[in-house]
């Protein structure tokens, strides 16, 4: 019986092979060499190895190695992993509430969502979490390490972390719950200025922006601060839904360019607008990834919105869903994003116009305070480059009190496109009362139209 086993895992192995040596672009002598070896390797395991191994145990893991081998996004998804990821993008799923990736093949936070379990009980980004209820998590891919983390609701988990301010680890213990996700927070923090924060981009994230901006507009906003801090991304439609809000219709907001000519597509443009009169500034920060960078960089590249904050995570690299035949599925990077200027945003990010750099409070941001250097995608084994950062100069201010006017206080970044903007009003006015007064200088609808 093990060896009929044993063959039709080589047969399958060979099959394989088939495929790729039918494929020009695989059709090589090494190619070949190496899966008749990998074959010869998988028969002797079979037949000798000191235990009973399971076959397709074996293969799913040959996989998998194969994959953590190209990026830190591309990977093998069993059946169950599968249909477990097509439940993130719902805007609701069981779980913990944090974002997180491989970092030196260890498990590392990049945000946690705000109010939830995860956040609730201390989790910080940049957390390293070494073990999930005692197993480590060294060498564990992001999916198995995510499927590990979730469970019944109600169920509790014990998460073993690792962090800059710490000795040694410590346990953190946490219930699981619901997710539900409220992607954007509105409110007056200034009058006439209105804040908006977008924590992620889900099913729901452009509907929910679309909400807030016309609630916002009708209690009278004239300026703008969308927050995208910490912001891990999410679904590409809507990151280029909620840009389009705020630019005129048939503007580019992102182009896709891969290695294979069926995967370069023309520019993503904005559909439909109405909120482009207003001044506005993006914040955004280390914890801004993917999507966020989407949104930021065509914002910047149209000049319809000043960045202020620090350089981004530099997540711009596309992973397109296969499934297989078995009810199992590929995470495959197949492409880059690229903003309107044709920046490239994979191992960049996306830089400021003004740079500020600090801790964010935890009224205001996810989580209760950051490293004063948060983990970018240029730091993760096997990450895509990107072009090479140009040094800058980074503001440092104090760490964060806690409650809500503290918070604002010590939250530099938001301050700052606060000024901004209120300089801005202050500018457009004074320049145009002066253009006003003098023929040989531009009208003050110039200047407003040029600034905006």
């Amino acid at each position: 019986m093990k060896t009929k086993t044993r063959w039709r895992t080589i047969l399958a192995a060979a099959s394989v092979a088939v495929v790729l040596l039918a494929s020009p672009a695989n059709g090589r002598q090494d190619t070949y060499e190496g899966l008749k070896t990998f074959s010869e390797v998988l028969s002797l395991v079979e037949s000798n190895y000191v235990e009973d191994v399971d076959s397709k145990e074996l293969l799913q893991e040959a996989i998998q190695g194969m994959l953590r081998g190209l990026d830190p996004h591309t990977a093998y998804m069993t059946p169950e992993v599968f249909k477990e990821m097509q439940v993130e993008t719902e805007g609701q799923f069981g779980g913990l509430g944090i974002e997180v990736t491989i970092h030196e093949d260890i498990l590392t936070v990049v945000a946690p969502i705000e109010d939830t379990p995860a956040h609730k009980a201390g989790v910080q980004a940049g957390d390293q979490i070494i073990k999930v209820d005692g197993k480590p998590t060294k060498d564990m891919s992001l999916i198995e390490a995510v499927r590990l983390m979730r469970g019944p609701v109600g169920s509790p988990i014990i998460i073993t972390v690792m962090r800059e301010s710490l000795k040694e680890p410590m346990d953190i213990t946490i219930v699981r719950d619901l997710i539900r996700i409220q992607t954007a927070r509105s409110r007056i923090i200034e009058p006439a200025i209105g804040y908006i924060r977008l924590k992620s981009f889900n099913k729901t994230t452009s509907k929910e922006l679309s909400e807030a901006l016309e609630e916002l507009e009708g209690q009278g906003i004239e300026r703008l601060i969308l927050d995208l801090r910490n912001n891990p991304g999410g679904l590409l439609d809507q990151a280029v839904e909620a840009a389009g809000l705020f630019l005129d219709a048939g503007k580019p907001i992102v182009s896709i360019k891969g290695r294979n000519p069926k995967q370069v597509m023309p520019p993503f443009t904005a559909e439909k607008s109405g909120h482009t009169s207003y001044p506005m500034v993006v914040l955004i920060n280390a914890g801004s990834a993917s999507a966020s960078e989407i949104v930021a960089g065509a914002l910047q590249d149209h000049g319809r919105a000043v960045l202020v904050g620090s350089t981004t995570f530099g997540k711009g690299s596309v992973q397109t869903i296969v499934p297989l035949s078995d009810g199992s599925g590929l995470r495959l990077t197949t492409a880059k994003y690229y903003t309107p200027n044709d920046r490239l945003i994979q191992g960049s990010g996306i830089d400021p116009d003004i740079v500020v750099l600090n801790d964010i409070p935890s009224m205001i941001a996810d989580d209760v305070e950051h490293r004063r250097r948060m983990l970018r995608e240029r730091d993760l084994k096997g990450a895509l480059k990107g072009e090479e950062p140009e040094e800058k100069t980074e503001e440092k201010t104090d760490s964060p009190e806690d409650g809500w006017t503290q918070a604002l206080r010590q939250d530099q970044q938001l301050q700052r496109a606060i000024e901004l903007l209120k300089g801005w009003e202050i500018l457009s006015k004074r320049i145009g009362t002066s253009a006003a007064a003098s023929t040989d200088r531009p009208s003050a609808a110039h200047v407003q139209s040029t600034t905006k």
